[in-house]
């Protein structure tokens, strides 16, 4: 199925859409409840005030990336890494 072009919203339950592929879409707002990511690939993604809880982050990589103010379990990222260079 391709959409495109369109504002419309989507209220999507119990589907695979593996495999599908989003390139210039908005997802600003969207909420992801009981999703399955693994294997996925994300660039150049704005994920700025985006909130993450009851993740599954085993083996995930993050590279090249503004950590500007990011923060995991209330400590900002970057002081984990300038502690952790020391």
């Amino acid at each position: 199925m391709n959409i495109r072009d369109t504002k419309e919203e989507l209220h999507v339950a119990n589907t695979n859409l593996a495999g599908s592929v989003f390139t210039n879409v908005s997802l600003q707002s969207a909420q992801f409840t009981d999703v399955n990511l693994s294997n996925a690939n994300f660039t150049d993604i704005n994920f700025s005030e985006a909130k993450f809880r009851g993740l599954n982050f085993s083996n995930v990589e993050i590279e090249d990336c503004d950590i500007t103010g990011m923060k995991i379990r209330g400590i900002l990222v970057s002081d984990l890494l300038k502690a952790f260079e020391k």
